[in-house]
């Protein structure tokens, strides 16, 4: 790991969006997306990043998107190990785009992105951790009294939240989810959701990784659903060491629960500018 963190990007192409994490670009039919080393927690951009997060996020959703496409597709074209695939989009044949790109940036089918986070979990934690602690509920789904944190569920839970472009995501039932997407497109979701959570957990355990939840956005290419954005990435998912889970506790985490964590127990109130 080197002590450089791209913190932002400013390439001489259309600038589409700039997320919490990624930066994307406006190709045409495509989309250039740099995963930059930017943390967020609780809606809000961190002001330091952590040296080479975008390359290990880049690659967990390069080979997720690779081992699962026999699921459903996706809008993965290609991963950038080295320029070429940009030379149609220089500005000028001399430019030379940054070296930065490369392994961080993938090239991806532009798609219509539906408005809906789809959010699967396995085990009772985080917010669902909290609901639980006051209402014995898990997004409104009753659970077993005297469940523990951390504690494996009986079966997935589908609990989709709103795709908000500002401000925090809020749940919604899969009735909301229906009206939002269509009934069709809400059933095609929720079953590729689970059906991709169930096969990554069983890949990941055999490999001493518990995955307690994760999600995973969808678009639209010709009117065929897809996958897009990133997937299954320490961002998007709570990933446990199998070796230390113990129920009744936060698991120690490969992923961003430990910040999340420590800004709770700060006297931070949530809102910008972050500490």
């Amino acid at each position: 790991m080197n002590d450089s963190v791209l913190m932002t990007t400013d390439l001489p192409l259309p600038l589409a969006s700039r997320g919490k994490v990624r930066d994307t670009y406006d190709l045409g039919n495509h989309l250039l997306i740099v995963t930059t080393d930017r943390i967020s927690a609780f809606d809000v951009v961190l002001p330091e990043g952590i040296p080479d997060k975008g390359l290990v996020l880049n690659r967990l959703s390069a080979f997720w998107f690779d081992h699962t496409k026999n699921i459903i597709k996706n809008h993965l074209g290609a991963v950038l190990d080295n320029s070429q695939p940009l030379d149609e989009y220089r500005p000028h044949p001399d430019y030379a785009f940054p070296d930065y790109l490369l392994g961080r940036s993938m090239l991806v089918k532009k798609a219509e992105r539906l408005p809906v986070e789809c959010v699967v979990r396995g085990y009772l934690a985080g917010s669902a951790w909290e609901e639980y602690r006051q209402k014995g509920t898990a997004s409104g789904f009753p659970l077993p009294e005297g469940s523990l944190e951390s504690q494996e569920l009986p079966e997935p839970l589908f609990t989709p939240t709103t795709k908000a472009d500002a401000g925090h995501d809020e749940p919604l039932s899969f009735d909301e989810m229906k009206k939002l997407t269509g009934a069709k497109l809400a059933e095609a979701m929720k079953e590729k959701t689970i059906a991709i959570y169930l096969d990554a957990r069983k890949y990941a355990a055999k490999r001493g990784i518990i995955i307690a939840d994760t999600k995973l956005e969808f678009g639209l290419v010709d009117g065929e659903l897809i996958l897009i954005d990133e997937l299954l990435t320490p961002d998007s998912s709570r990933f446990w060491d199998m070796a230390l889970y113990q129920m009744g506790k936060s698991q120690p985490s490969y992923d961003k629960q430990p910040v999340r964590d420590w800004l709770a127990a700060s006297d931070w109130n949530k809102a910008p500018p972050a500490p």
